[in-house]
């Protein structure tokens, strides 16, 4: 983008203000610290970015416009200008009935989206009675346990007039099912139902753990969800493949993008195998990433995984629609960010964390609430976390215009530097046979595990500054909040409700009904309606995964 003699100039420039202005400067007052890099240490930071350190960038080919290949700059033409990002609150709390009061407040303050927490037994295919279930019933998101549930929900919310974004993986068919079933009971068409159900389970093998059956089976199941979504339900995002989980572990920003972007690829490589056309299902494939403190660092991640991912759709997979090759992505703030000492600080970290995003060209935002790190948010701190969002919107001005940091010579460099590592990343993948087996052999859980342990005794020894914790601390007292809990009544109540289900339903359509599951596990067919039926003849959660671990087995991984 500029003149090669110009370029030569400002190199001569910068190295005579080097030697002649910074470098006096540091050997008389040095600097803040020996070595300057972003926040997970993954580039280093130099002192004074210049048109030379983006010498190599073709306009056309690395940035383009907005709307347009490769995306760099956003994937709509107007981006914010036209629509806002969809603003979620992750929720999901106790019961059934304590969730579907929550969305109602939130929708009612002027959130867009809804964003559905499972509790732990939910994600892992239990029922709220089950042995396995004790003591976590409703903690960490809303119980599940059969339509009821799911329909009580969603009591008094139409499903034709919302967007549902549903954080569940291993038993994410099932779910979807329910909420499939339910629409049906409202008379929404299907092909209206939007949302997104995350179906990420690579990811899990990865940081999670809340995984059920083999990998093997597992990618089975979902492309079992995007050929039964690419007919039956076209606007319903049948995946969302998530960076997040892995970011949390403790990977750099260009991990996250790298093994997302490989997961990307391991599913989309599924689906073509099991004789999907990439055009017809990839349109709907969606992004999920995390966004952490270093501003700069997280909106270069973000136009670095745009640009990657229409290469790798073009080729790769020879997509040709554009929507195949455009990346659309929610962000959530970054929750192991958010610390018990100084909650309050929370809500500066999570408006630093949602401008990334907005900077970035997110399509859909979830803040967190300052109170997480001690239990799940209450309502004024979800309203706060809302009201971020709503501020960034309407008051900061940073939606009013596209991109509005490219072109910084920092930002370019540091989205090519991403790009770079990112990629280099993948090439190990895919030497090692692709990500499934990546991930089999542990290659990639051990990259995450050593980032992350060189940041925490980067922080033990002082070296990372985590205001409040390690430095600028203060004496306090066990701060006076009012934390959301849920009761041992509450959990006995959920386990009466199941209860009271099984004894009120017909057994022998019930069992049909999972028959048919075990059926067309074993036979290949596509479980997607089977498992609609089973949802609808009152057959729970755990009898549905229990179904199909009869004939998929359960995961042990290796040590």
């Amino acid at each position: 983008m500029f003149d090669p003699e110009e370029l030569e100039a400002i190199r001569e420039a910068r190295e005579e203000w080097r030697a002649e202005t910074y470098e006096p400067t540091v050997d008389r007052f040095g600097e803040r610290r020996d070595e300057f890099t972003t926040d997970t240490g993954g580039q280093e930071v130099k002192p004074l970015y210049t048109p030379a350190d983006v010498a190599d960038v073709d306009y056309g080919a690395d940035l383009g416009f907005p709307g347009e290949e490769p995306y760099t700059r956003g994937i709509y033409s107007t981006m914010y200008r036209g629509r806002l990002w969809t603003m979620r609150q992750y929720a999901g709390m106790g019961t059934a009935g304590q969730t579907n009061e929550r969305f109602h407040y939130l929708l009612d303050e002027g959130q867009t989206g809804l964003s559905m927490a499972f509790d732990l037994p939910t994600q892992m295919g239990y029922d709220s009675d089950d042995t396995m279930a004790a003591g976590e019933v409703g903690k960490s998101g809303v119980a599940i346990d059969t339509i009821e549930d799911m329909r009580t929900v969603f009591d008094g919310i139409p499903l034709d007039e919302v967007s549902t974004s549903m954080t569940i993986n291993a038993p994410a068919a099932v779910l979807l099912a329910m909420y499939v079933a339910v629409g049906d009971e409202q008379g929404v068409p299907r092909e209206e139902l939007r949302g997104t159900i995350q179906n990420d389970v690579l990811k899990e093998y990865i940081s999670r753990n809340t995984y059920i059956y083999p990998p093997a089976a597992s990618m089975r199941i979902v492309t079992d969800v995007f050929a039964f979504c690419a007919d039956e339900t076209p606007n319903f995002n049948t995946i969302s493949i998530s960076g997040y989980h892995i970011r949390e572990a403790g990977s750099t920003a260009a991990q996250e993008v790298g093994f997302t972007l490989a997961n990307g690829i391991e599913y989309v490589e599924a689906a073509v195998e099991a004789g999907l056309d990439v055009d017809e299902f990839a349109p709907r494939l969606s992004f999920f990433f995390a966004s952490y403190n270093n501003v700069l660092e997280e909106v270069a991640k973000f136009r670095a995984a745009r640009r990657m991912w229409a290469t790798i759709m073009e080729e790769r997979f020879g997509a040709e629609s554009p929507k195949s090759k455009q990346l659309r992505f929610h962000t959530q703030t970054a929750g192991s960010t958010l610390t018990a000492q100084q909650v309050e600080n929370n809500v500066v970290r999570v408006g630093y964390q949602a401008l990334a995003a907005v900077l970035g060209g997110t399509q859909s935002l979830h803040t967190n609430g300052k109170d997480e790190a001690l239990s799940l948010p209450t309502e004024e701190s979800v309203r706060t976390a809302l009201r971020t969002q709503q501020i960034l919107a309407h008051e900061s001005g940073a939606a009013d215009t596209i991109d509005p940091l490219a072109g910084s010579y920092y930002v370019e460099s540091l989205t090519d530097d991403v790009e770079a590592e990112a990629f280099e990343l993948i090439r190990e993948v895919d030497d090692r046979g692709g990500m499934r087996r990546a991930i089999e052999e542990q290659w990639v859980q051990r990259q995450i595990q050593d980032v992350a342990f060189d940041r925490q005794e980067e922080i033990e020894a002082g070296e990372r500054v985590v205001v409040g914790v390690n430095e600028f601390e203060v004496d306090e007292d066990e701060p006076e909040m009012d934390l959301e809990e849920v009761s041992e009544d509450e959990e006995q109540a959920q386990v009466e409700r199941v209860e009271s289900i099984r004894a009120d339903r017909d057994d022998d359509a019930v069992d049909r009904a999972l028959d048919d599951v075990r059926d067309a596990a074993a036979s290949g067919a596509n479980l997607m309606p089977r498992l609609i039926a089973a949802a609808k003849a009152r057959a729970t959660v755990g009898e549905i995964c229990d179904a199909l671990r009869d004939e998929f087995g359960e995961h042990r991984p290796s040590a």
